[in-house]
C-alpha cells in the first residue's frame, strides 16, 4: 500500500538563490527532501551531502566483462572451433582482436550502465511519476521539504523560510510515496 507524503516546496528563478536557500536550510538543521533543477548546479552535491556516484565502477566491471567475452570468444574460435591457418597468419592473431574487443567493451559498458541505472532508480516501462509543479525542470529551480506528520506551525516555518530566501512560488502538495 502506498502512503502519502505532504511536500512543501518553493520555486526559484536563479540557481544562486537556490544555493543560498540550501545553505540557510543546512544552518537551521532542516532536512531537505529533494532539489530539482533544469541543469546540474556546481557545488550543490556537497551542500546536500551527496556522495560521488559509483556508476563508473559498474561501467568498468561491465567493460571488463565485454573485453574478456570478446577476447576469449575469438580465441576459442581461432584455436578450437575453426583452427585454420591461412595466408601465413599466426595461429592466434591477437592484434586482429583489438577492434572487436574494443567494440564489445564499449557495448557491454554502455548497456550495463543503463540497465544498472534503471534498476537502482526503480525505473521501468510502468514507472509512474508525480510532478510537484509543471515549471520544475523547465525553467525553475525547486527546493522541497517532506512535512508529513509535522505540526502546522512548523509547516508555516518551512513556507516562511522559502519566502525569506527568495522563492517566487511556495506551495504544498500531497504525493504518494514510492
Amino acid at each position: 500500500m502506498k502512503t502519502k507524503k505532504n511536500i512543501v516546496f518553493g520555486l526559484y528563478d536563479d540557481e544562486q538563490d537556490l544555493l543560498k536557500a540550501v545553505k540557510v536550510s543546512n544552518e537551521r538543521g532542516l532536512k531537505i527532501y529533494d532539489v530539482y533543477s533544469p541543469f546540474p548546479i556546481h557545488g550543490l552535491d556537497p551542500l546536500l551531502g551527496l556522495k560521488e556516484s559509483r556508476l563508473h565502477i559498474v561501467g568498468f566491471i561491465f567493460g571488463t566483462l565485454g573485453a574478456m567475452t570478446a577476447f576469449f570468444f575469438m580465441s576459442w574460435i581461432f584455436k578450437i572451433d575453426w583452427p585454420n591457418v591461412f595466408g601465413g597468419k599466426a595461429f592466434l592473431p591477437t592484434p586482429a582482436f583489438i577492434p572487436i574487443t574494443f567494440e564489445l567493451t564499449v557495448l557491454f559498458a554502455g548497456i550495463g550502465m543503463v540497465v544498472t541505472y534503471f534498476i537502482v532508480n526503480g525505473l521501468s516501462m510502468k514507472a509512474e511519476t508525480e510532478v510537484l509543479h509543471d515549471r520544475i525542470s523547465d525553467d525553475k529551480f525547486c527546493l522541497a521539504y517532506d512535512v508529513t506528520g509535522t505540526a502546522f506551525e512548523h509547516t508555516n516555518a518551512y513556507e516562511s523560510l522559502l519566502n525569506d530566501t527568495g522563492a517566487t512560488f511556495v506551495s504544498s502538495k500531497e504525493m504518494s510515496d514510492l
